[in-house]
């Protein structure tokens, strides 16, 4: 997958680095703004408990 993705970019070597770097941030972004989010609205961590020995 990354080889074919690697193969689509175009440029050379290192324009393809800097979109490679382009994209990863995008995606972190989006995982972080809104993937997880609301993933956690969710998963109800208010009902998770842990008991003690």
């Amino acid at each position: 997958m990354y080889a074919a993705l690697w193969r689509v970019l175009p440029g050379p070597i290192w324009v393809r680095i800097i979109l490679v770097l382009i994209l990863l941030v995008a995606v972190l972004a989006v995982l972080a703004y809104w993937v997880y989010p609301w993933i956690d609205g969710i998963l109800s961590s208010e009902e998770a408990t842990v008991d003690g020995p």
